[in-house]
């Protein structure tokens, strides 16, 4: 039986190519490289921590979300550090651009004031005619306020209540805004975090200069909307977490053990003692050195 086994291998090992030998000792050699894989860089408007499933109408059905976890979603690989799974949360989709009439105004109902998991403010649910769309609440918005929203920029400033939606030529100097657009006729990019407000300081030719919560001004157009008010939920950045289970369900990935106090960094470092010096007698001063004037 042995000698029969020892007969076959002979004759497969005689039958192979020496191509296929050798391409044999190349995938050998290939099985202990690595892979190489190409991760996007962490920043750059990236926050690799959820992937929103955007349908291709607005609706107001809460979004279904992928949970990236500091993942890239195309290798797998680890990217953004520190941030975890978190628990499941639906996104609701808020309309950013607060659209009106350029004579007169149109009321707008408030139906609900909900909280949202994917943002620090709460989120409004809204009733424009036979539409319904989300906002961001201010800080005492309730359910059955009436909203005004116009493009209308009047002689005389307006008396605006809050949630309503104006130009910043249409406001008084002082007005609490939120939910600002950069340039006209694009989408309320600024100001969304809880609790926060820009102000408008001043007016001169076709600007508005307002005060953004980072204390910076800027100029922006005059017919640029904003939304009056404070955004709700002021107390989020005094919110106690009180638990690392609390910190693990918001999303965030524990990093212990990475710093320490007395080694880390910039921590407080404690080192062995340098050996003794011996302190040596001064150097002996250098003798100047004398010029011969007299040509010889």
């Amino acid at each position: 039986m042995q000698s029969l086994t020892r007969l076959l291998n002979t004759t497969l090992n005689l039958q192979m190519p020496p191509r296929m030998a050798v391409a044999g000792i190349n995938l050998q050699q290939l099985r202990g490289k690595t892979k190489v894989v190409e991760k996007p860089a962490p920043g750059a408007g990236q926050q690799f921590r959820r992937i929103v499933h955007f349908p291709e109408e607005y609706t107001v059905e809460p979004l279904k979300i992928t949970h990236l976890a500091g993942r890239d979603p195309v290798s797998g690989r680890l990217v953004a550090k520190g941030i975890g799974g978190g628990i499941k949360q639906q996104y609701r989709w808020v309309k950013w651009l607060r659209d009106g009439p350029t004579e007169g105004a149109q009321e707008e109902l408030v139906l609900e004031v909900l909280r949202d998991g994917c943002r620090t403010a709460k989120v409004a649910l809204v009733a424009v005619g036979d539409e319904l769309k989300y906002i961001l609440a201010t800080e005492n918005m309730k359910a059955g306020d009436i909203l005004k929203t116009s493009r209308l920029i009047p002689r005389i400033p307006v008396r605006p209540n809050e949630g309503d939606a104006y130009p910043l030529g249409a406001l008084p100097v002082g007005t609490r805004i939120h939910c600002l657009e950069k340039n006209p006729g694009q989408m309320c990019h600024l100001i969304h975090a809880a609790g926060t407000f820009g102000t408008i300081l001043r007016k001169f030719d076709d600007k508005v200069v307002v005060q953004l919560p980072s204390k910076r001004e800027f100029a922006f157009q005059r017919t640029c909307m904003a939304t009056v008010g404070r955004l709700s939920n002021p107390e989020h950045n005094k919110e106690h977490v009180g638990s690392a289970q609390r910190m693990r369900e918001m999303g965030n990935r524990p990093r212990s053990g990475l710093w320490k106090r007395k080694e880390g960094k910039h921590g407080r470092k404690i080192r062995r003692l340098p050996p003794m010096t011996t302190i040596s007698p001064p150097a002996p001063p250098k003798q100047k050195a004398i010029k011969l004037t007299l040509p010889l």
